[in-house]
């Protein structure tokens, strides 16, 4: 455990499984996120919503452990892990897909995905099969490609190989960055299906998307984050029934978004 993680004095609800208080995010004297409050609920998915440049990918890079946080706590089971290790976050049970995929282009699927399973590499061959067996199961497309190069597949199937490689770490909380980004409708809507599955599964999501009337969809409650700060939150239907989100990311020129 990182010097930085305590247990927490004051426990935060049993049905509470992120909690996010005061953070605070700079890039030199740029103020980044400002007293930013966010929970994640066990079992349940909560959507970040917002303009470009509004501080979504900070947020999540914070949370993970990838950006010091200026001010603020961040709590994983009642853990502190605010300045906490990426390593010893992923042990803990929290995964994050980046919006870039991060992917080993000159390695093969499998390959990418065992890697995925680090965190468990003193687990048996065993357990670590039946992983690779659920992210097949889950993406039958990556079985089929299982020995291609990770550099020759679609967009679409590296968005899939980066969520089942996260998945191989058996995450309880899973980060998602963008997962839509440069997709095609159909494809998205196979993305968002699997993260409602996930949601079944017990794994808890907190998701970044641009695309909010597709988040909103799928997602349990959500948060408008607007140049570095939560100006609404509440529901996924409350704020999809909310005038300011329905004019500006909801309205008629985003009607063509993919439902799931």
């Amino acid at each position: 455990m990182s010097e930085h993680a305590e247990q927490r004095t004051t426990s935060p609800s049993a049905e509470i499984l992120l909690e996010v208080h005061g953070l605070g995010v700079r890039y030199g004297k740029v103020e980044a996120l400002r007293d930013v409050h966010i929970r994640v609920g066990r079992g349940r998915i909560a959507a970040v919503i917002g303009p470009n440049g509004a501080g979504k990918t900070t947020l999540l890079s914070a949370i993970a452990g990838l950006l010091p946080c200026a001010a603020g706590q961040v709590w994983l089971d009642g853990v502190q892990i605010a300045g906490a290790a990426v390593e010893d976050n992923v042990a803990r049970g929290l995964s994050l897909v980046p919006e870039t995929r991060e992917l080993f282009a000159r390695m093969t699927v499998q390959d990418n995905l065992e890697l995925g399973a680090f965190s468990l590499r003193r687990a048996g061959r065993r357990e670590r099969d039946a992983l690779l067996a659920e992210a097949f199961r889950i993406f039958p497309r990556l079985e089929e490609r299982r020995d291609q190069l990770a550099g020759t597949l679609s967009g679409g199937e590296r968005q899939m190989l980066a969520l089942g490689r996260a998945l191989m770490s058996r995450p309880r909380l899973l980060l998602l960055d963008e997962p839509s980004l440069g997709l095609a409708p159909l494809i998205v809507r196979e993305i968002f299906q699997v993260v409602v599955g996930l949601r079944r599964r017990g794994v808890s999501v907190l998701l970044v998307e641009q695309n909010a009337r597709a988040a909103l969809q799928i997602a349990d409650d959500a948060y408008l984050l607007e140049t570095g700060e939560v100006s609404l939150a509440g529901t996924a239907q409350a704020l999809a029934s909310d005038p300011r989100v329905i004019e500006s990311y909801l309205g008629l020129g985003r009607r063509g978004d993919p439902g799931v």
